[in-house]
C-alpha cells in the first residue's frame, strides 16, 4: 500500500486529489496538510511513501518543507506553472519530480507509482527547459561534487542524464544496451550520493558537465 500525504493550502484541491488517489488500488491518503510545517509534522507521524507538496503555501512553503523533510518520503512538487522558478530549488533540495496541478488524473496516479517505486519523475523536455532556465541563477550554492569518483563512461552517462535523456536514448547514443545504461546511472547515483535521477540532473548542471542553455 502506497501511503500519501497531501500538502496544499487549498482544501478543494486536497479533496479532489484525495478522492482520486483513495479510489486507486494500492494507494491511501493518510493525512492532509495546509502548509509546509504541518506537512513535516504529518510526515514524521505517518511515515508516508510519497508527499504531494504544493510549492507555494502561506507560512512555511513547499520549498522549505522539502529542504527540511527527513529521509524517507519521496516528494512530488505541485506547481501551477510548468516553468516555476522554485521548482529547480526543490529538485536540488531533494524533490523527486514535479507536476503541474492541471495534469491529467492518469498522469498523477502514474506519477505517484513511479516515485513510490524509487524512480524520479522527470519529463525530459520540460526538465531540460526548466533547469536551463534557472540553474545559472540558483539562489544557494550547492556543495561541489567529486566527479573524480566516476569512470569516464559514467561521466559521459551523467552528462547525457543532465541533458534530459532517458536510459534508452543514452543507450542508443553510446551504443550500449539499456540495461548497461541503467547500471551506469545507478553507479553514478551511488558514488555521488544522489537519491534519484532528479538529483543527478542537478549535479550535472552544477558541476559544469552540462551548461544552462544546452539542448
Amino acid at each position: 500500500m502506497i501511503k500519501i500525504v497531501l500538502a496544499d493550502d487549498q482544501a478543494l484541491v486536497r479533496a479532489g486529489f484525495r478522492a482520486l488517489l483513495d479510489a486507486q488500488p494500492g494507494m491511501t491518503v493518510v493525512a492532509e496538510a495546509a502548509d509546509g510545517a504541518q506537512a513535516l509534522r504529518l510526515a514524521a507521524e505517518h511515515r508516508p511513501d510519497v508527499v504531494l507538496m504544493d510549492i507555494r503555501m502561506p507560512g512555511m512553503d513547499g520549498l522549505t518543507a522539502t529542504r527540511e523533510m527527513p529521509p524517507g518520503p519521496r516528494i512530488i512538487i505541485l506547481t501551477t506553472f510548468e516553468l516555476d522558478e522554485y521548482v529547480f530549488e526543490a529538485l536540488r533540495n531533494g524533490a523527486s519530480g514535479f507536476l503541474v496541478k492541471d495534469t491529467e488524473p492518469a498522469e498523477l496516479i502514474q506519477a505517484v507509482r513511479v516515485v513510490a517505486a524509487g524512480d524520479a519523475l522527470l519529463f525530459p523536455g520540460v526538465t531540460r527547459r526548466l533547469i536551463a532556465e534557472y540553474a545559472s541563477r540558483a539562489k544557494v550554492p550547492h556543495p561541489s561534487q567529486d566527479l573524480s569518483l566516476l569512470t569516464e563512461r559514467e561521466r559521459e552517462v551523467l552528462t547525457l542524464v543532465g541533458t534530459g535523456m532517458t536510459n534508452d536514448e543514452i543507450a542508443q547514443r553510446l551504443f550500449m544496451s539499456p540495461a548497461t545504461a541503467k547500471t551506469h546511472v545507478s553507479r553514478a547515483m551511488m558514488k555521488l550520493h544522489a537519491r534519484d535521477r532528479a538529483q543527478l540532473v542537478v549535479i550535472a548542471y552544477e558541476s559544469g558537465l552540462v551548461r544552462p542553455g544546452w539542448l
